[in-house]
């Protein structure tokens, strides 16, 4: 559910032994760069994915902890059709704003409907919002290079509408049966003698 965003500054192209005579007589040859960068920030960007109706629930925190994953399931759960659904599941990684027990009774409290399941630790592929990271990752972080976080911020949330005015549910080929036939192979190698 968290993703975060570095932020850097447009490199710097300087040309490496430029008073070389080696340059002056033969122009065409390539010349070396030097890329500077200068880190100016990061947004933790924290995002929600609706799995039926293909929407996404996104926002930009200075920094990540339980207050901004709070302000994100809020902001889903304050609004229809999650406030007056009978359960809302949330998957989430273990990530430490939202793990555990303790996050479930939490988020619980506020919000009666919602009922909170973990991925297993290193499997966070399970969970579809992760493919709208490597989305955005292609799309919009690659190349990383914004002259400031306002920018990154809007660029990350002008993205974010565009994508859902044309998104669709993700559909999985991975199926119960694929998962059973993994976890039966998993079981018989934990199960099998050392050689």
């Amino acid at each position: 559910m968290i993703k975060s965003s570095a932020q850097t500054k447009r490199p710097v192209f300087k040309p490496a032994a430029e008073n070389n005579r080696r340059y002056r007589r033969h122009p065409i040859v390539p010349r070396s760069l030097e890329h500077e960068y200068f880190r100016m920030g990061a947004w933790t960007y924290l995002a929600a994915w609706d799995v039926h109706r293909a929407r996404v629930f996104g926002r930009c925190e200075v920094k990540s902890g339980i207050a901004p994953v709070d302000r994100l399931v809020g902001e889903v759960m304050g609004q229809e059709p999650y406030k007056s659904a009978r359960r809302v599941f949330w998957i989430m990684d273990n990530c430490s704003a939202h793990r555990g027990q303790k996050a479930a009774k939490r988020l619980r409290d506020k919000w009666p409907n919602l009922i909170l399941i973990h991925t297993p630790f290193h499997a966070s592929w399970l969970n579809q919002v992760e493919i709208y990271f490597s989305i955005v990752q292609r799309k919009v972080l690659t190349p990383n290079e914004f002259s400031s976080l306002q920018v990154l911020e809007q660029r990350l949330l002008a993205f974010q509408s565009h994508y859902q005015r044309s998104a669709s549910p993700f559909n999985w080929t991975f199926t119960r049966r694929d998962l059973n036939a993994l976890l039966a192979k998993i079981d018989l190698k934990r199960l099998a003698p050392a050689a």
